[in-house]
């Protein structure tokens, strides 16, 4: 059951773009000091940042902007092509110090606010289980929220997201980069078929590598270090293959 939501209105927001349809439920970690200056700075008109909704620390939950309009959350990012997130997603962002200062396990009462919240949101709003993305899906290059401590595989039980079990961390074959070759086309294929932003080409670049990061932050959390080794791909491989 979800909490009762306070209300922090935010000024940060306007029209959706372009009639898009909401299918994309974005979370992030506010990466700063406390929780009361991250929602202070979501509120702020000089920021220029803000989110549908804000869950404390404690599991405590507030509303900042209303769903039918368009926070300005996601920043420059893509998914499946498309660009202008914020016009059609809903984004939640998770009261966590991040990797800046001193990124920390998020405590339970707070991911079983993020669960009843994310439920909520999901029984108005049609959004596939595989567009329920962490900011640095969409951003791989610039960010790495909600990071490699998030608990996705609890939501995934809950209902909420695209998961499988990773494969075991073991030897064998790895791109990483500098390589060069079909195989590196391939992998970026594989990427580009899930949804992320890859550009074709055969170099395993900074771009691929961030990308590769960003996936194992969300679904391969043992190890993040942006290599391909087949723990990776095949745990990328199931998961184009699954439901969802």
């Amino acid at each position: 059951m979800m909490t009762t939501l306070e209300e922090r209105p935010s000024p940060n927001h306007g029209e959706r773009a372009g009639g898009k349809p909401v299918d994309i439920l974005l979370l992030h970690y506010t990466g700063m000091t406390s929780d009361e200056s991250a929602l202070k700075w979501l509120c702020d008109p000089q920021s220029a940042v803000s989110a549908h909704y804000f869950v404390f620390t404690d599991g405590r939950l507030a509303q900042l902007v209303a769903e039918d309009r368009r926070a300005w959350h996601a920043g420059l990012s893509s998914w499946a092509g498309e660009g202008d997130i914020n016009s059609r997603s809903i984004g939640i962002e998770i009261a966590n110090p991040g990797h800046r200062f001193g990124y920390r396990a998020f405590p339970d009462a707070q991911i079983d606010a993020v669960i009843a919240l994310c439920g909520d949101i999901l029984g108005r709003h049609p959004i596939p289980p595989r567009r329920v993305l962490a900011h640095s899906d969409v951003a791989p290059s610039r960010k790495e929220d909600p990071g490699e401590l998030f608990p996705w595989h609890r939501l995934h039980e809950a209902g909420i997201g695209h998961w499988v079990p990773p494969d075991p961390i073991a030897a064998g074959p790895t791109l990483r980069r500098g390589d060069r070759g079909a195989a590196v086309a391939a992998l970026g294929g594989r990427f580009r078929e899930y949804g992320y932003q890859v550009e074709a080409g055969d170099d395993f670049d900074n771009a691929l590598a961030a990308v590769v990061r960003a996936f194992q932050r969300h679904f391969r959390q043992e190890r993040v270090d942006g290599t391909a080794d087949p723990s990776t791909v095949s745990t990328l491989h199931r998961l184009i293959a699954a439901p969802g």
